[in-house]
């Protein structure tokens, strides 16, 4: 990596932590849901340039990339649920079948246990039935 990208990580990385300690008291008791409406997924296009191909052209792919992160909340247990939500939708966004994200949820039970692998399906499934809704 080169110094240029270094510094731009860097800064990335303090304006992430400063957003977050600005935005944990404020969502506090916040309704996911009317939360979601404010931030729906993203476009494809957006997906693969923010977690896809910018930095690192022969890398993972956006889909791939939100099924490692759903794995990844999976493991937090109900402390995940507001991220898993947005992730779940942003990876339906990207190319992720719904059989492949509940794959990666059931995976992690032996990571994160069966109470936390149900919590992240209960979430996913609400998702895939929202999305269902919606569908014409």
């Amino acid at each position: 990596m080169n110094d240029t990208f270094n510094q731009i990580f860097k800064q990335m990385m303090e304006q992430g932590q400063q957003m977050a300690k600005a935005f944990a008291p404020a969502l506090e008791g916040v309704d996911v849901k009317a939360f979601e409406k404010m931030f729906p997924a993203m476009p494809k296009e957006m997906l693969e340039a923010f977690f896809g191909k910018t930095f690192n052209p022969e890398g993972l792919d956006a889909r791939t990339r939100f099924l490692v992160t759903i794995a990844a909340l999976t493991v937090q247990g109900p402390l995940g649920e507001p991220q898993i939500r947005a992730t779940v939708k942003n990876a339906l966004a990207a190319g992720a079948t719904k059989r492949e994200i509940a794959e990666v949820i059931w995976q992690m039970s032996m990571f994160g246990g069966v109470p936390a692998m149900q919590k992240a399906l209960e979430t996913a499934q609400a998702v895939f039935a929202e999305t269902e809704e919606k569908a014409p």
